[in-house]
């Protein structure tokens, strides 16, 4: 692949010029797309939308906030998933709205202010020219399903939060060359629904999971590159979501990509730390449609021939990639985890 890597999104150092400087000039060289590390309140993810935007809104209510720390000071960052923000849609509200479009849900304010370093670092060369921009966006479900625990609450909230997500794609695009882009659509709760978690969630977990995928990816440019990144969760320890092999994930990208209603440039599927052919099998089925295919292979790096050796007999071709961002681990690990990025390119020779 002309593209050997894929980075997922977060590195939690404090700035985004931070994250440019120390992954991009090492790691870019061998990426088709550089994010911004999701720094401030997005390194928590779905928490960052939950604080700054579900808290206070004046049509739904709060019903649980992370607990404060020991000395009693609020703690906006949940600890585990027990300790998650929930909300619930004040009654009498038949659907909950969101104002300002394009820019409420603070996706677009940050990817503009982003893109303008990252330009500034292509001028410098830290960036090499071809390096697309990368936003990272939480699908539907991931976002709402977790924060909102009554089903009854879904239809009223998810219309008006999807209108608000196109609307920042849509400012994103407008103010970010679409030749300049790349999106990632991140699926973390659709992936734990898949295997049997998330049990106040209604319906088929498959059609749930890409149900939401026409309201989101067919709008955007054809200019712009687009890909899935399928998440098994780090909220209180990686992973979160322990499949028995890759079959469902193999089943929602095959399904996610059928329903895009657009050219689908990448795909990334995590792995566990296994090496036997059962839980890589699955691989084979992969529909991609020209897509590029990613492992999540770099993690434990002990093994990390033997995994590599495995994923080849099934799917002989792809990239790789860590199994998740790293925005919950600690600034200190990330020269290790850069460095973990390299050593997996020489040993994937």
């Amino acid at each position: 692949m002309a593209d050997p890597l894929l980075l997922i999104g977060s590195v939690p150092y404090e700035t985004v010029e931070e994250v440019f400087r120390n992954w991009g000039g090492a790691l870019a060289p061998y990426l088709p797309s550089m994010p911004d590390g999701e720094v401030g309140d997005r390194r928590y993810w779905i928490d960052g939308v939950a604080y700054r935007v579900f808290n206070g809104h004046p049509e739904l209510e709060t019903l649980k906030r992370p607990a404060p720390d020991e000395d009693g000071v609020e703690h906006w960052q949940p600890r585990s998933v027990a300790d998650e923000w929930k909300f619930r849609v004040r009654e009498g509200v038949g659907r909950v709205r969101f104002g300002d479009p394009g820019w409420r849900l603070g996706f677009a304010k940050d990817a503009i202010n982003s893109y303008f370093i990252f330009r500034k670092l292509k001028e410098e060369g830290v960036i090499p020219a071809s390096v697309r921009f990368q936003v990272s966006l939480p699908l539907t479900n991931s976002v709402i399903f977790p924060h909102f625990l009554d089903p009854a609450d879904h239809p009223k909230i998810i219309p008006g939060y999807e209108a608000a997500v196109r609307a920042e794609v849509a400012k994103i695009v407008e103010k970010i060359p679409p030749r300049e882009l790349c999106i990632q659509w991140d699926a973390a709760i659709e992936m734990g629904h898949m295997e049997g978690r998330w049990s106040h969630i209604k319906g088929d977990p498959l059609e749930n999971g890409v149900a939401t995928i026409p309201n989101l990816v067919p709008f955007i440019p054809a200019e712009v590159r687009v890909g899935y990144h399928l998440c098994f969760g780090t909220l209180g320890g990686w992973p979160l979501t322990q499949p028995q092999d890759l079959a469902n994930p193999v089943r929602w990208a095959n399904a996610a990509i059928e329903r895009s209603g657009r050219r689908i440039d990448f795909v990334h599927i995590p792995t566990l730390d296994r090496s036997d052919d059962a839980f890589y099998a699955p691989l084979s089925e992969l529909r991609l449609q020209g897509a590029d295919p990613y492992l999540g292979l770099i993690h434990n790096m002990e093994r990390f021939k033997e995994r590599l050796a495995t994923a080849r007999r099934f799917l002989p071709q792809f990239g790789l990639a860590a199994p998740c961002g790293f925005g919950r681990e600690p600034t200190s690990a990330l020269a290790l985890r850069r460095q973990e990025h390299l050593d997996a390119l020489k040993l994937a020779e």
